[in-house]
């Protein structure tokens, strides 16, 4: 019962999903239930897919994209959009640590967080389309493994980063606290599946690769700029691995096949 309450409480802080009132609520348990954030892409991503699929029944391939990407957003509230677009703006107009974790604090949208989000959502419904007109089946499992390995990638940041922000403000402060290699480990086991599932295709696989890479370079990007990372930082990480990784596959069934 105690794996069920985090994996519900990951459920309640990382989705719109309601939730039984006997779950409750502690930062340790929101904490604990960091374990579980791969489980979550399981149920956004194959969300988004379950819709793309639906609608392409009835409707051309680019407009079930889009209506998938939405059904995502509104099933996360846009948590990790939110993050993406206060790190555009606070990257791209902050010029000390101090100036970037103001502005990203701001609830006001810049342009720099405008520019950043038509981009990110351009590159979404491109490559999904893509995807899709490639095999529908493999095009949706690649997906909910995108969903997957990006959160794995942000487990794997609070593992072993630093958080940069630990003023009492912060809208994230519980889960900026290390995870146990007991529960890295249950995070990992999230992905295990996907060696039955991309069978088909295994060079999919590869995906890790670029996937790791970019949470290096991008962790080492907030950490010299800022310290270490927030949770707004963890947020666009997710975002900006799960569109490297759709591209990745993209580019592999372009030359590898599948």
């Amino acid at each position: 019962m105690t794996e069920v309450r985090l994996l519900l409480t990951a459920v309640m802080f990382y989705t719109r999903i309601p939730v039984p009132g006997w779950v409750g609520y502690s930062e340790d348990a929101l904490n604990r239930s960091t374990r579980y954030f791969p489980a979550i892409g399981w149920i956004v991503g194959t969300a988004v897919a379950v819709v793309i699929w639906l609608a392409g029944l009835v409707l051309p391939t680019a407009v079930a994209v889009v209506l998938g990407l939405a059904a995502g957003v509104l099933l996360t509230g846009a948590f990790h959009e939110d993050g993406f677009a206060d790190v555009c703006d606070g990257f791209g107009g902050g010029h000390s640590a101090e100036r970037t974790l103001a502005i990203m604090k701001d609830s006001r949208v810049g342009a720099f967080a405008v520019i950043g989000l038509v981009l990110l959502f351009g590159l979404k419904l491109t490559l999904l389309t893509d995807l899709v007109g490639r095999g529908l089946w493999q095009a949706l499992v690649g997906l909910v493994f995108a969903h997957v390995l990006s959160r794995w990638c942000v487990v794997t940041v609070i593992r072993s980063g630093t958080y940069a922000r630990l003023d009492a403000t912060s809208k994230v402060r519980p889960i900026g606290k290390a995870i146990s290699v007991g529960g890295l480990g249950v995070a990992t086991l999230w992905l295990l599946p996907f060696v039955g599932l991309l069978w088909p295709t295994p060079w999919w696989g590869l995906a890790v690769i670029p996937a790791f890479a970019t949470r290096l370079l991008m962790y080492r990007w907030f950490r010299r700029r800022l310290g270490g990372y927030t949770g707004d930082c963890l947020g666009a990480l997710q975002q900006v691995i799960e569109v490297v990784t759709l591209a990745t596959i993209l580019a592999l069934a372009r030359t590898v096949g599948g």
